[in-house]
């Protein structure tokens, strides 16, 4: 079998690299992005594709670039306050677990077996070192439990965790996306998860409709289309019923005062993205 990842995780990718080189002040630093894509990608993304310019282009980008701030920051602050665990579910081509700050942090790459065999091929190819305290864990979201994967990997459901969830949800069935959930739910007091889900079009005004809608097509066509969304309050009940202490909900408004607030080249998040992170 001949690995790849999947299509919206190149694309993150791809998109996270451009961030490095087309915005300023960049909002999520990744000294990694350019090389774990490859040379061939690099050099597109150094050339300054036009297409990345659009509306459309800058606002996902900049989501992008939001959501791995937010993960970081949040991961910051869990460690600050003693968790050593750290999970990215559904990790893709990120770089977080190669990077420099996170010593005395055990991480768990979590991601389907296809997706994980092309990145650790993609890491060999950049000559990305694999840290001796990463552990990489194979896993189908909708026919395997986390736990039983996680278990397996040596990671400790009697200590506090921090799961990184990113670009994952939309397109897994409410069923798993609740189960997940319960399962970090019941981890020590101190645990917490960081990830993005978008509302259901039905609450949508046209314009944004339309955008979604347009979205929503290009990810069905690449084979992974989008199944779940959620609606902000119902959500946040949702949370506190399975058991999470303290919730934040970031919708556009709030991104962009956080993280885009003054800036003179005017990126900032226009789709209809939240952010959560919910804590035990």
């Amino acid at each position: 079998m001949k690995h790849r990842p999947s299509a919206t995780a190149l694309r993150v990718a791809m998109r996270r690299a451009s961030h490095q080189v087309l915005d300023r002040p960049v909002v999520f630093e990744d000294p990694l992005a350019l090389a774990i894509i490859g040379k061939r990608r690099a050099d597109l993304v150094r050339s300054g594709d036009p297409r990345e310019q659009s509306g459309l282009a800058r606002s996902l980008r900049a989501f992008l670039a939001a959501r791995s701030r937010y993960a970081l920051d949040s991961l910051e602050a869990a460690a600050a306050r003693g968790v050593r665990q750290y999970v990215i579910l559904g990790a893709g081509l990120d770089t977080s677990a190669y990077r420099a700050g996170l010593a005395g942090l055990r991480c768990f790459e979590v991601d389907q077996p296809e997706t994980q065999a092309w990145k650790r091929k993609s890491l060999t190819r950049a000559r990305i070192a694999v840290p001796t305290t990463l552990s990489f864990v194979p896993l189908d979201f909708e026919t395997q439990t986390l736990a039983d994967g996680l278990r397996d990997a040596g990671f400790d459901a009697g200590r506090p965790a921090f799961f990184s969830w990113l670009g994952v949800v939309p397109y897994l069935r409410k069923e798993s996306v609740r189960a997940t959930l319960a399962m970090i739910a019941a981890l020590p007091p101190g645990s917490a998860v960081v990830f993005d889900y978008g509302i259901p079009p039905s609450r949508l005004a046209l314009k944004e409709l339309l955008v979604t809608a347009y979205l929503a097509r290009r990810v069905a066509a690449a084979g992974e289309p989008w199944r779940t969304f959620f609606d902000p309050g119902e959500l946040a009940g949702e949370l506190r019923t399975l058991g999470f202490q303290s919730t934040e909900d970031l919708g556009p408004a709030e991104i962009n005062d956080r993280y885009f607030a003054g800036r003179s080249d005017g990126l900032s998040v226009r789709r209809v993205g939240h952010l959560v992170k919910a804590e035990t």
